[in-house]
């Protein structure tokens, strides 16, 4: 079957990186999984100056003469990062042969920093017609050139006669890239029940402006719900919504401030009076939910564990947002699931 391989000059392309000083801190990856793994545990040797490893990923083919020329290639770098795009495979001869775009950053010790594109060629030979000693999955070939664009637009849309990559999402990466900037390092790593965080759950929302004509075109604002933390019994969220006009922003949900008088000033006895003094807004939801059906994202927050004390806010998407339209309390730790609508906007004055 026809396939796209690549001139052997991975080695003048790695050089021109410059070397790698070990990096202690930089993650272990040996994974031999699928092509991409292949090539960022490479980089992942190279980071931690683990220079066999790195040698082992290849073939046949070395990337250079021999492995000292391989290992001194990379006596000045301070550190390095990948990226890789959308794989494409073809098959012959009783191997597999996959075309990885790559981008890497290569930071120098002097603190300067160059970008390098293109990509490699790796191979897997059918396990099933080997024998001793067995070939794993390898970089049979390579190519990298300095690029021209930043290294988050560097990655090549495809190798060889590859299909390109699906159409990128640039909202949900705006809003992935914002959720990281402001909650990358405040927000749980993993999801409740012990599973890395994975992708925010995302929707369309379809609808009219205000006064609009029956034959206008709907528009469309985006709706990212990302999972932030868990508590004892309280979970917390962010939103982003985007649009074509305002781009990304972070929802904020507003809740009023309440004075709760109780009998006695004994919060364990009778509510009686319930005031709202002013409001506040929150960056986070609490135990929230999304309805796609009313439009509405409901955030509960439990006062204690067993729930029979709590707050609702439930917030209505209208005129391309947000908005505050119900908020009720049970301020009474009575052991009963008892609220009350201190604040009703769904229903007319």
């Amino acid at each position: 079957m026809k396939r796209s391989l690549f001139a052997a000059t991975a080695v003048c392309s790695l050089a021109a990186i410059s070397p790698i000083a070990h990096a202690a801190d930089a993650p272990y990856v040996d994974d031999r999984t699928d092509a991409a793994a292949v090539v960022r545990s490479l980089y992942s040797a190279i980071n931690r100056h683990e220079f066999s490893r790195a040698w082992s990923y290849f073939g046949e083919t070395k990337p250079a003469k021999d492995f000292d020329t391989f290992a001194k290639g990379y006596d000045g770098t301070e550190a390095v990062e990948v990226k890789t795009g959308a794989v494409s495979e073809d098959g012959a001869a009783g191997s597999v042969f996959y075309s990885v775009p790559v981008a890497i950053r290569a930071k120098a010790k002097d603190g300067s920093e160059k970008v390098f594109a293109g990509c490699y060629t790796v191979r897997q030979v059918n396990a099933q017609i080997q024998e001793p000693p067995f070939d794993p999955i390898h970089i049979d070939k390579g190519e990298l050139k300095p690029a021209t664009a930043a290294f988050d637009d560097a990655v090549p849309a495809s190798c060889g006669n590859g299909p390109p990559p699906p159409k990128k999402d640039a909202m949900l990466d705006q809003a992935k890239k914002a959720f990281a900037a402001a909650y990358g390092e405040q927000c749980d790593k993993t999801m409740p029940g012990g599973d890395p965080r994975g992708e925010p759950d995302a929707y369309s929302l379809h609808y009219k402006d205000a006064g609009a004509a029956a034959s206008d075109p709907d528009r469309e604002t985006r709706l990212f719900h990302f999972f932030c933390s868990m508590a004892a019994y309280n979970e917390s969220s962010v939103y982003y919504i985007a649009d074509d006009v305002a781009g990304v922003r972070q929802l904020q949900f507003a809740a009023p401030t309440l004075d709760i008088r109780y009998e006695n000033n004994n919060s364990e006895g009778k509510v009686q009076a319930i005031n709202i003094i002013g409001f506040q807004t929150d960056d986070q939801a609490v135990n929230s939910t999304y309805d796609d059906a009313t439009k509405t994202i409901t955030s509960f927050t439990k006062w204690r564990g067993v729930g029979d004390a709590s707050s609702t806010g439930t917030y209505l998407f209208r005129n391309g947002t947000f908005s505050l339209v119900q908020y009720d309390v049970d301020a009474s730790y009575d052991g009963e699931v008892n609220p009350q609508t201190i604040l009703d906007y769904n229903s007319a004055p």
